[in-house]
């Protein structure tokens, strides 16, 4: 499997800038971030060497690594202009 699963979600890991932190799941077709089911929350991990691991055991190859600010996390500013990159895990 690549970042897509059978529902068109796509395998995320999400690093808030300054945090200690990342977070773990899938962006569904409506842009919103879920778990690793599909439902409920993402999963929190320490490291980026972690994140990589999970979504492996999830049997994804490729994820979107996406950076935000504090900034943008606390004011709930749109995915526009956000830092993305396609990883292979």
């Amino acid at each position: 499997m690549e970042n897509v699963n059978q529902s068109g979600n796509i395998a995320t890991i999400i690093g808030v800038a300054d945090a200690t932190h990342y977070l773990v799941g899938l962006t569904d077709a409506g842009n919103n971030f879920v778990g690793l089911t599909g439902q409920g929350a993402g999963e929190c991990v320490h490291s980026i060497v972690e994140a990589k691991a999970l979504l492996k055991s999830h049997d994804y190859s490729v994820a979107n690594l996406e950076y935000q600010t504090a900034y943008d996390e606390m004011c709930g500013l749109d995915n526009v202009g956000k830092y993305q990159q396609v990883i292979n895990l």
